[in-house]
Protein backbone atom coordinates (compact mmCIF):
# COMPACT_ATOMS: atom_id res chain seq x y z
CA UNK A 1 0.00 0.00 0.00
CA UNK A 2 1.26 3.46 -0.85
CA UNK A 3 2.23 5.72 2.01
CA UNK A 4 0.12 8.79 2.68
CA UNK A 5 1.45 11.96 1.11
CA UNK A 6 2.13 13.48 4.55
CA UNK A 7 4.33 10.49 5.47
CA UNK A 8 6.29 10.82 2.24
CA UNK A 9 6.79 14.54 2.83
CA UNK A 10 7.96 13.85 6.39
CA UNK A 11 10.45 11.33 5.01
CA UNK A 12 11.84 13.83 2.50
CA UNK A 13 12.05 16.60 5.09
CA UNK A 14 14.01 14.39 7.46
CA UNK A 15 16.39 13.24 4.76
CA UNK A 16 17.05 16.79 3.61
CA UNK A 17 17.49 18.32 7.05
CA UNK A 18 20.65 20.44 6.91
CA UNK A 19 21.80 20.25 10.54
CA UNK A 20 23.00 17.34 12.71
CA UNK A 21 20.99 15.55 15.34
CA UNK A 22 21.61 16.87 18.84
CA UNK A 23 23.82 14.34 20.59
CA UNK A 24 26.53 14.39 23.23
CA UNK A 25 29.08 14.66 20.40
CA UNK A 26 27.30 17.72 19.02
CA UNK A 27 27.76 19.67 22.25
CA UNK A 28 31.39 18.61 22.63
CA UNK A 29 32.27 19.70 19.10
CA UNK A 30 30.24 22.90 19.51
CA UNK A 31 32.16 23.93 22.63
CA UNK A 32 35.49 23.08 20.97
CA UNK A 33 34.66 25.15 17.88
CA UNK A 34 33.74 28.15 20.01
CA UNK A 35 37.07 27.97 21.80
CA UNK A 36 38.99 27.40 18.60
CA UNK A 37 37.27 30.35 16.89
CA UNK A 38 38.10 32.64 19.79
CA UNK A 39 41.82 31.92 19.94
CA UNK A 40 42.16 31.63 16.14
CA UNK A 41 40.67 35.10 15.79
CA UNK A 42 43.09 36.53 18.34
CA UNK A 43 46.03 34.74 16.74
CA UNK A 44 45.23 36.00 13.23
CA UNK A 45 44.62 39.56 14.46
CA UNK A 46 48.10 39.63 16.01
CA UNK A 47 49.92 37.91 13.15
CA UNK A 48 48.57 39.97 10.26
CA UNK A 49 46.88 43.33 9.76
CA UNK A 50 43.52 43.15 11.63
CA UNK A 51 41.63 44.59 8.65
CA UNK A 52 43.10 41.90 6.37
CA UNK A 53 42.30 39.26 9.01
CA UNK A 54 38.65 40.32 9.13
CA UNK A 55 38.45 40.41 5.34
CA UNK A 56 39.95 36.91 5.03
CA UNK A 57 37.60 35.56 7.70
CA UNK A 58 34.65 37.14 5.90
CA UNK A 59 35.69 35.61 2.57
CA UNK A 60 36.15 32.24 4.26
CA UNK A 61 32.69 32.45 5.83
CA UNK A 62 30.98 33.43 2.58
CA UNK A 63 32.76 30.61 0.72
CA UNK A 64 31.81 27.98 3.31
CA UNK A 65 28.19 29.19 3.33
CA UNK A 66 28.00 28.94 -0.46
CA UNK A 67 29.19 25.35 -0.21
CA UNK A 68 26.73 24.66 2.61
CA UNK A 69 23.77 26.00 0.65
CA UNK A 70 24.82 24.08 -2.45
CA UNK A 71 24.25 20.67 -0.85
CA UNK A 72 20.84 19.15 -0.27
CA UNK A 73 21.41 17.52 3.10
CA UNK A 74 23.60 17.57 6.18
CA UNK A 75 27.29 16.93 5.48
CA UNK A 76 29.36 16.73 8.68
CA UNK A 77 32.62 18.32 7.53
CA UNK A 78 30.83 21.09 5.64
CA UNK A 79 28.44 21.95 8.46
CA UNK A 80 31.23 22.16 11.04
CA UNK A 81 33.45 24.14 8.66
CA UNK A 82 30.69 26.75 8.63
CA UNK A 83 30.45 26.71 12.42
CA UNK A 84 34.20 27.26 12.70
CA UNK A 85 34.13 30.13 10.19
CA UNK A 86 31.14 31.71 11.95
CA UNK A 87 33.05 31.36 15.22
CA UNK A 88 36.13 33.13 13.87
CA UNK A 89 34.23 35.86 12.04
CA UNK A 90 31.72 36.34 14.88
CA UNK A 91 34.60 36.81 17.32
CA UNK A 92 36.20 39.39 15.05
CA UNK A 93 32.93 41.33 14.70
CA UNK A 94 32.54 41.56 18.48
CA UNK A 95 36.21 42.50 18.93
CA UNK A 96 36.05 45.18 16.22
CA UNK A 97 33.17 46.87 18.02
CA UNK A 98 35.18 46.99 21.25
CA UNK A 99 38.77 47.46 20.08
CA UNK A 100 38.13 49.35 16.85
CA UNK A 101 35.23 51.56 17.94
CA UNK A 102 35.68 51.60 21.70
CA UNK A 103 32.18 50.27 22.40
CA UNK A 104 31.96 48.78 25.93
CA UNK A 105 31.29 45.05 26.13
CA UNK A 106 28.05 45.63 28.03
CA UNK A 107 26.74 47.75 25.14
CA UNK A 108 27.78 45.26 22.45
CA UNK A 109 26.31 42.42 24.52
CA UNK A 110 22.94 44.20 24.69
CA UNK A 111 23.17 45.01 20.98
CA UNK A 112 23.68 41.35 20.03
CA UNK A 113 20.89 40.25 22.40
CA UNK A 114 18.53 42.61 20.57
CA UNK A 115 19.84 41.49 17.16
CA UNK A 116 19.33 37.82 18.06
CA UNK A 117 15.83 38.53 19.37
CA UNK A 118 14.93 40.28 16.10
CA UNK A 119 16.23 37.31 14.09
CA UNK A 120 14.23 34.85 16.18
CA UNK A 121 11.08 36.96 15.91
CA UNK A 122 11.44 37.30 12.15
CA UNK A 123 12.19 33.59 11.83
CA UNK A 124 9.15 32.58 13.86
CA UNK A 125 6.86 35.08 12.13
CA UNK A 126 7.90 33.67 8.78
CA UNK A 127 8.14 29.94 9.53
CA UNK A 128 6.07 29.47 12.73
CA UNK A 129 8.88 27.44 14.27
CA UNK A 130 12.45 27.80 15.51
CA UNK A 131 13.10 24.07 15.51
CA UNK A 132 16.42 22.96 14.07
CA UNK A 133 14.71 19.75 12.96
CA UNK A 134 12.94 21.73 10.25
CA UNK A 135 15.95 23.21 8.44
CA UNK A 136 15.10 21.78 5.04
CA UNK A 137 14.38 24.95 3.03
CA UNK A 138 16.76 27.68 1.91
CA UNK A 139 14.66 30.30 3.70
CA UNK A 140 14.89 28.51 7.05
CA UNK A 141 18.57 27.82 6.60
CA UNK A 142 19.24 31.53 6.09
CA UNK A 143 17.48 32.30 9.37
CA UNK A 144 19.39 29.49 11.05
CA UNK A 145 22.85 30.75 10.08
CA UNK A 146 21.93 34.35 10.91
CA UNK A 147 20.92 33.16 14.38
CA UNK A 148 24.14 31.15 14.72
CA UNK A 149 26.25 34.17 13.76
CA UNK A 150 24.40 36.35 16.27
CA UNK A 151 24.86 33.78 19.06
CA UNK A 152 28.60 33.64 18.42
CA UNK A 153 28.99 37.42 18.45
CA UNK A 154 26.79 37.66 21.53
CA UNK A 155 28.77 34.96 23.33
CA UNK A 156 32.07 36.63 22.53
CA UNK A 157 30.92 39.97 23.90
CA UNK A 158 29.33 38.37 26.98
CA UNK A 159 32.39 36.25 27.74
CA UNK A 160 34.78 39.19 27.45
CA UNK A 161 32.41 41.29 29.55
CA UNK A 162 32.45 38.82 32.44
CA UNK A 163 36.18 38.19 32.16
CA UNK A 164 37.36 41.80 31.87
CA UNK A 165 34.62 44.30 32.67
CA UNK A 166 33.35 42.26 35.64
CA UNK A 167 36.92 41.19 36.51
CA UNK A 168 36.11 37.49 36.88
CA UNK A 169 39.01 36.45 34.72
CA UNK A 170 38.82 33.87 31.94
CA UNK A 171 38.92 30.76 34.13
CA UNK A 172 36.17 31.80 36.53
CA UNK A 173 34.10 33.09 33.63
CA UNK A 174 34.37 29.61 32.16
CA UNK A 175 33.30 28.07 35.46
CA UNK A 176 30.32 30.42 35.67
CA UNK A 177 29.16 29.54 32.15
CA UNK A 178 29.64 25.84 32.91
CA UNK A 179 27.14 26.24 35.74
CA UNK A 180 24.79 28.28 33.55
CA UNK A 181 24.72 25.69 30.77
CA UNK A 182 23.46 23.13 33.26
CA UNK A 183 20.27 25.18 33.71
CA UNK A 184 18.59 24.29 30.39
CA UNK A 185 19.71 20.66 30.71
CA UNK A 186 18.21 20.25 34.18
CA UNK A 187 15.10 22.27 33.28
CA UNK A 188 14.51 20.20 30.15
CA UNK A 189 15.02 16.72 31.60
CA UNK A 190 13.50 17.33 35.03
CA UNK A 191 10.93 20.07 34.58
CA UNK A 192 9.88 19.77 30.96
CA UNK A 193 11.30 23.02 29.62
CA UNK A 194 10.36 23.62 25.99
CA UNK A 195 12.83 21.69 23.82
CA UNK A 196 13.47 24.52 21.36
CA UNK A 197 13.99 27.12 24.10
CA UNK A 198 16.32 24.78 26.00
CA UNK A 199 18.35 24.13 22.85
CA UNK A 200 18.92 27.77 21.96
CA UNK A 201 19.58 28.67 25.61
CA UNK A 202 22.34 26.05 25.76
CA UNK A 203 23.59 26.95 22.27
CA UNK A 204 24.15 30.57 23.27
CA UNK A 205 25.97 29.63 26.48
CA UNK A 206 28.39 27.27 24.71
CA UNK A 207 30.01 30.25 23.03
CA UNK A 208 31.29 32.11 26.13
CA UNK A 209 31.91 28.74 27.83
CA UNK A 210 34.32 27.47 25.19
CA UNK A 211 35.83 30.88 24.50
CA UNK A 212 36.55 31.60 28.18
CA UNK A 213 38.50 28.38 28.72
CA UNK A 214 40.33 28.74 25.38
CA UNK A 215 41.35 32.30 26.28
CA UNK A 216 42.45 31.08 29.71
CA UNK A 217 44.73 28.50 28.09
CA UNK A 218 46.10 30.87 25.46
CA UNK A 219 46.66 34.25 27.10
CA UNK A 220 49.72 35.19 29.12
CA UNK A 221 50.17 34.71 32.85
CA UNK A 222 49.91 38.48 33.31
CA UNK A 223 46.35 38.28 31.95
CA UNK A 224 45.44 35.39 34.20
CA UNK A 225 46.02 32.62 31.66
CA UNK A 226 48.22 29.56 31.30
CA UNK A 227 50.35 31.25 28.66
CA UNK A 228 50.28 28.38 26.17
CA UNK A 229 49.88 30.79 23.28
CA UNK A 230 46.87 31.31 21.03
CA UNK A 231 48.63 29.64 18.10
CA UNK A 232 49.26 26.37 19.93
CA UNK A 233 45.79 26.31 21.47
CA UNK A 234 44.26 26.93 18.02
CA UNK A 235 46.28 24.08 16.51
CA UNK A 236 45.45 21.67 19.33
CA UNK A 237 41.72 22.37 19.23
CA UNK A 238 41.70 22.14 15.42
CA UNK A 239 43.24 18.66 15.54
CA UNK A 240 40.68 17.47 18.10
CA UNK A 241 37.80 18.95 16.09
CA UNK A 242 39.03 17.30 12.89
CA UNK A 243 39.20 13.96 14.68
CA UNK A 244 35.68 14.22 16.10
CA UNK A 245 34.12 15.51 12.87
CA UNK A 246 35.86 12.74 10.95
CA UNK A 247 34.41 10.24 13.40
CA UNK A 248 30.93 11.71 12.88
CA UNK A 249 31.31 11.59 9.11
CA UNK A 250 32.28 7.91 9.20
CA UNK A 251 29.88 6.64 11.86
CA UNK A 252 27.00 9.04 11.05
CA UNK A 253 26.05 9.06 14.72
CA UNK A 254 24.71 12.58 14.23
CA UNK A 255 22.33 11.59 11.45
CA UNK A 256 18.89 10.28 12.31
CA UNK A 257 17.96 7.31 10.16
CA UNK A 258 14.43 7.29 8.82
CA UNK A 259 13.09 3.76 8.66
CA UNK A 260 10.58 2.69 6.07
CA UNK A 261 7.41 1.36 7.62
Amino acid sequence: MNKPLSDNMHHVQRMLNKVPEITFYFWIIKVLTTGMGEVASDYLAHQINPIIAVALAGIGLVTSLILQFSVRRYVAWLYWLNVVMVSIFGTMVADVLHVGFGIPYIVSTIFFVVALAIIFLAWYASEKTLSIHSIYTCHREIFYWLAVLATFSLGTAAGDMTATTMHLGYFFSGVMFTILIAIPAVAYFMFGMNEIFAYWFAYIITRPLGASFADWMGVSHSRGGLGLGTGWVTLSLTIIILGLVGYMAVTRKDVKTVKNE
